[in-house]
């Protein structure tokens, strides 16, 4: 059963089988590597606090004045104003939110972003980079931080606002830490592969007796 990470309003699916003490699983020497998806996640939602808020406000606001408004305001003006407030303040958050996601397989580490023009960048595994974890006050109360990932060649690949940042770091350096491995080990069994057999010396000769 794949072990589950969640924080609020979400669910981050870790899909790859754990192992004593919860490292990643290592193929064995000659086997294809698979590439599999670790976990899959959006920012934290608790950035979604106000347009909740809203939501309830407009409705409670609505039921209220529904049938008592001053003349010449109709019912549906108010209907038009609430639905109004709902799509800048509500949905459009929601989808803003919704665009931005981050996904790490045992291969490398997306992001994605954009509601209509999607974007994406992704770092590998096996090329190695930094990580870093900043963390506000306020996002140390929900477990959440933003990470930011340094190889050194390409522009840094940032995590806004992830949740269990801790754990996500822990999978992405065990992630490196395993491809990193992985691909050293292909190499050297590479490199001897296209070494040619040479021929056996014949033995030395027996000493006269």
């Amino acid at each position: 059963m794949p072990a589950r990470v969640g924080g609020a309003g979400h669910n981050e699916d870790m899909s790859q089988p754990p192992t004593l003490g919860h490292r990643p699983v290592m193929p064995p020497p000659g086997a294809s590597d698979q590439e599999r998806i670790v976990a899959r996640f959006h920012g934290h939602a608790r950035r979604l606090f106000w347009s909740a808020l809203v939501l309830v406000a407009v409705a409670g606001a609505v039921g209220l004045l529904w049938g008592n408004l001053p003349e010449p305001f109709a019912n549906w003006m108010l209907l038009a104003g609430g639905a109004a407030v709902v799509v800048l303040l509500v949905l459009i958050p929601w989808f803003v939110w919704l665009s931005r996601s981050y996904t790490i397989t045992t291969r490398r580490v997306i992001a994605r972003r954009g509601v209509f023009a999607r974007r994406r960048r992704e770092y590998a595994h096996a090329r190695g980079y930094g990580i870093q974890v900043r963390r506000g006050p306020i996002q140390r109360m929900w477990r959440a931080g933003t990470i930011t990932l340094v190889n050194g060649v390409d522009q840094p690949l940032v995590l806004r606002n992830i949740p269990d940042a801790g754990i996500v770091q822990e999978v992405l350096a065990d992630q490196v830490e395993v491809s990193q491995i992985l691909a050293h080990r292909d190499a050297q069994s590479g490199s001897m592969s296209i070494v040619p057999d040479l021929p056996i010396p014949p033995p030395p000769p027996l000493p006269a007796r």
